[in-house]
């Protein structure tokens, strides 16, 4: 009789190892919201950077196109367990949104149109893991994606890439958003299933 260690389910190959615990595959791109989407034409859409002095630094569309965009290709995973590999994006990395922000803060409060908050340690904005994305796969942003922009935290859970966003508070102790009130995980790293308050 051969020995089999409980649980065991073989060796991960391919996109399963791309695919965090708990995470199932998905083609589609699934929109899930907590409200009405909002309609912001792009010459009304701004972009605010507050300091935790309250220093506000602000960009309007016109200049965010102005900015240095990347192109990144990324794999998103959303706390509901679907996970799309490959996404294409184009925005600018906040590294070079916050180059000229004095700071001492240490986490950040993500604000969206419509009212949506997510906060997150600011390091996990930095050193090219965190872009303002307006366009997916070749094309503008659709409004049910998060369009005119988004926040794009590809290796955070997908709630923690605020649709719609408009600007980032920046703190100097952590607050809770939207969903993180109503117990969802602080931090909401996919690859240790950090979905709700305990894991």
């Amino acid at each position: 009789m051969p020995i089999i260690t409980r649980g065991f389910r073989g060796h991960r190959s391919g996109d399963d190892e791309r695919l965090p615990p708990g995470q199932y595959l998905t083609h589609d791109f699934p929109v899930l919201s907590t409200g009405p989407t909002p309609l912001i034409p792009p010459e009304e859409w701004s972009f605010t950077v507050t300091t935790e002095t309250g220093v506000r630094h602000e960009w309007s569309w016109t200049d965010l196109m102005t900015l240095p965009a990347e192109e990144v290709t990324v794999d998103l995973h959303c706390v509901t367990r679907w996970s799309k590999l490959d996404t294409a994006w184009r925005g600018v990395s906040l590294d070079v949104l916050l180059e000229d922000v004095e700071t001492v803060a240490d986490y950040a409060l993500v604000h969206s149109h419509g009212g949506y908050t997510t906060n997150l340690p600011l390091e996990d904005l930095l050193d090219g893991q965190a872009w303002v994305a307006f366009e997916y796969d070749g094309d503008a942003l659709t409004s049910e994606h998060g369009g005119p922009a988004r926040l794009l935290v590809p290796h955070l859970y997908l709630w923690k890439s605020a649709k719609w966003v408009r600007g980032i508070d920046l703190l100097l102790e952590d607050d809770p958003g939207f969903w993180e009130q109503l117990g969802y995980h602080e931090y909401g790293d996919p690859w240790r299933e950090q979905r709700y308050q305990g894991d």
